[in-house]
């Protein structure tokens, strides 16, 4: 058994964070911060875990040494305080965008802002598991991953892993998103009147995250493009892209599953027919899986490459999870079985 708190638990990320933990076999919660809830219960935030545990929010300055401390405060709160938090515990996770980028040019570019420990961004490693397992297991920092950035990748690592993809194309990944991306607290573009019924260009182009899938993928000509439905947790990720002349449906088949087969949390959803013969991220909800598939029209070597995902899970603090389960030395699934539910 391993301790472990959670700064910034009061928000969405917090609360799964908090739901996955107090059932993880091998971890006992030690803390978990929020300044403007200290001193109540975790359940007057999270209502699901009534019942569950009768923990209460403490202050960041009442926080004791563990032996691993998830950060899920608001971008740009970890690298101000980095150094405070790695003399508490020796393993850390943070889920916010602020150690993703190894490059502080890179995050002066996409942040608009330069960063403030510049000297940590090659101490964390990139924290999706299907693309940095090995280094994982030695490290002692991992660093969130991008929901949009995950669903992406996940979309086009079979492709770029086996040099499929015709790279004098740009690659357009259309990315559409629910409404919990933007968080527990409220702002005009979540306010359920104005998202209620609603599909919104916010970032047709320069997204943050596209940053994530150039820097992990190595695809330079790759373009996000971001659209806000009528959801509340799911990225559904299509990838627009071209492969190189003769590439078959049988060469395809063979990348995705080399890629994934071994990977426990993805999925090939591509079946000929039938509702769900493409991945779909409803069926996802509260799931740390992430289903891919894929059509390919063969006269013209267009490929459209779809990843299905929870952004609060598989992008977030499930993720967060499986990474933690891969530096510890756990089983990768520990914790993490819920399959997701359906219908909903």
């Amino acid at each position: 058994m391993i301790r472990v708190s959670i700064v910034g638990a009061s928000g969405y990320t917090g609360g799964e964070l908090l739901r996955l933990l107090l059932s993880h076999p091998h971890v006992t919660l030690a803390q978990v911060t929020s300044e403007s809830h200290a001193g109540e219960y975790v359940y007057g935030q999270h209502p699901n875990l009534r019942k569950r545990t009768v923990l209460q929010f403490t202050s960041r300055d009442a926080l004791e040494p563990c032996d691993l401390i998830f950060l899920a405060l608001p971008h740009g709160e970890s690298q101000k305080v980095i150094d405070r938090y790695a003399a508490l515990a020796p393993k850390i996770v943070d889920l916010s965008a602020d150690f993703r980028l190894r490059d502080a040019a890179l995050y002066r570019r996409w942040y608009g802002a330069d960063h403030a420990s510049p000297e940590w961004l090659g101490k964390f490693v990139y924290g999706l598991p299907e693309l940095r397992r090995e280094a994982m297991q030695t490290a002692s920092y991992i660093s969130g991953v991008g929901c949009n950035a995950t669903a992406s990748i996940l979309a086009l690592l079979p492709l770029a892993k086996a040099g499929l993809l015709d790279l004098d194309q740009a690659i357009v990944v259309d990315v559409k998103t629910g409404s919990s991306e933007g968080g527990a607290t409220v702002n005009p573009g979540s306010h359920h009147p104005e998202r209620s019924h609603s599909i919104r260009a916010y970032a047709p182009t320069g997204h943050r995250h596209t940053a994530e899938v150039i820097q992990e993928l190595g695809l330079e000509r790759v373009h996000l493009s971001m659209t806000a439905v009528d959801l509340v947790r799911g990225v559904l990720a299509a990838a627009h892209a071209f492969v190189k002349p003769g590439v078959t449906e049988k060469d395809l088949w063979r990348a995705y599953r080399a890629a994934y087969n071994d990977e426990p949390f993805v999925r090939i959803v591509k079946d000929r027919a039938g509702l769900h013969r493409l991945p779909d991220p409803k069926i996802l909800a509260g799931s740390n899986y992430a289903d891919v598939g894929w059509e390919l029209d063969a006269e013209s070597g267009r490929l459209v490459s779809i990843a299905a995902i929870d952004n609060l899970m598989k992008g977030a603090s499930g993720s967060g999870v499986q990474a933690m389960n891969v530096m510890c030395g756990f089983d990768e699934t520990a914790g993490l079985e819920f399959p997701g539910l359906h219908p909903i």
